[in-house]
């Protein structure tokens, strides 16, 4: 239910209402196996990722400062699971797709969790140090060639309109919105000062395009009978 994440009000020794809060009231929030939840729930997580806040018996609660969402997918079994809307799905700035760990993964997989060996978490950056890093990204200059790129890689994927590729207009149902845009430059800031560069280029723009772009792309019919994936299409588009 939406109060298992939310939180719920419960009725204390002295007769009033206590708001007692949910999982959601953290910095970094895992939900696993997502399309397990509810739609009832998936609004409630929709509101806290778009809004950073969640309204429990009419009241709003602001969440703590950094807040986001990793979600994992189960895609081999779809008993009892509910698929995410578009309109959640476009909430994630990436898709991130993991395959089988290569050997090396695997052999220090099976080490650490098969020994009497427990872990210990070292704390690696502050909450003052992500929010001074998220604020340094946002300040760094983009050249107006790679916005347009952005902005016109975006538009590539609308069919029917006259932007549009035409492999889009063969494969696809519905394109990405104005978010991933907005997506697309943050994370070619990220990747450029990652990569030690002052500002984004095109090749910026590319590396993550996929990342962002994937589960964005709604395709049509044709598309499955054909078997053409969304990174098909984008690679096509990146052309």
């Amino acid at each position: 239910m939406p109060s298992d994440i939310t939180g719920t009000e419960i009725l204390d020794e002295s007769r009033n209402f206590k708001f007692i809060k949910g999982p959601l009231f953290a910095n970094v929030v895992l939900a696993d196996e997502i399309n397990r939840t509810p739609p009832k729930t998936q609004a409630a997580l929709l509101e806290a990722m778009q809004e950073k806040s969640v309204t429990v018996a009419g009241k709003r609660y602001d969440l703590s400062n950094p807040f986001f969402v990793l979600a994992t997918q189960n895609p081999i079994e779809q008993e009892g699971t509910y698929p995410l809307p578009e309109a959640q799905l476009d909430r994630f700035m990436f898709n991130v797709l993991l395959t089988y760990p290569s050997f090396e993964e695997e052999i220090n997989i099976v080490k650490n969790t098969t020994s009497d060996n427990l872990p210990v978490a070292q704390k690696v950056i502050s909450d003052e140090e992500i929010i001074f890093f998220q604020h340094l990204i946002r300040r760094i200059p983009v050249p107006e060639n790679v916005m347009q790129y952005a902005v016109k890689l975006t538009s590539k994927t609308r069919p029917g309109t006259e932007a549009a590729h035409s492999i889009t207009n063969q494969y696809i149902a519905w394109g990405a919105g104005p978010r991933a845009s907005q997506f697309l430059i943050v994370g070619a800031k990220c990747h450029a000062a990652i990569s030690g560069k002052y500002s984004p280029d095109i090749e910026d723009v590319k590396a993550v395009a996929t990342s962002i772009l994937r589960h964005r792309l709604v395709r049509n019919y044709k598309a499955e009978a054909d078997g053409v994936s969304s990174e098909k299409i984008i690679e096509e588009l990146l052309k």
